[in-house]
């Protein structure tokens, strides 16, 4: 070969494994941002319990709010299943029974998620996408 096509060709493969580097390491980066959303049936068909922060939604049961001096007990239901949740902390102003919420945290096991933020900003007719997609409505 001569000297320019092998050049061309050492340039071609720098930019190659340049960008594939590239998307590695964005990736890489988001890696940690990224939160998945399951509903109460969702949890109980896992596999096995991962450590990783997960988001689960649902409507906030009826009679099922329990607030002690430092945490607040309820539970998630898809009208399928339920999770309990405990969550320590103030929780929005639209956080109520018979609402859609949806809580970031950790599984404990498959009946009890440590939240450790609520998710529930938008008025009471309102209700994320991936909740009304798990509860089955339109």
């Amino acid at each position: 070969m001569v000297k320019k096509v092998k050049l061309r060709i050492l340039f071609l493969l720098a930019i190659i494994l340049s960008a594939i580097l590239s998307v590695f390491l964005i990736l890489k980066s988001l890696e940690k941002d990224v939160v998945f959303f399951l509903s109460p049936t969702d949890v109980r068909d896992l596999k096995t319990i991962d450590t990783k922060k997960i988001r689960v939604g649902g409507m906030v049961k009826d009679k099922s709010i329990s607030i002690s001096s430092d945490k607040i007990n309820f539970v998630i239901t898809d009208f399928k299943n339920e999770i309990s949740v405990s969550y320590s902390g103030s929780v929005p102003n639209l956080f109520a029974e018979n609402k859609g919420v949806v809580a970031e945290g950790f599984l404990e096991d498959r009946n009890y998620f440590k939240a450790v933020k609520i998710l529930a900003k938008h008025d009471e007719n309102y209700m994320p996408p991936e909740v009304k997609e798990a509860l089955g409505e339109k």
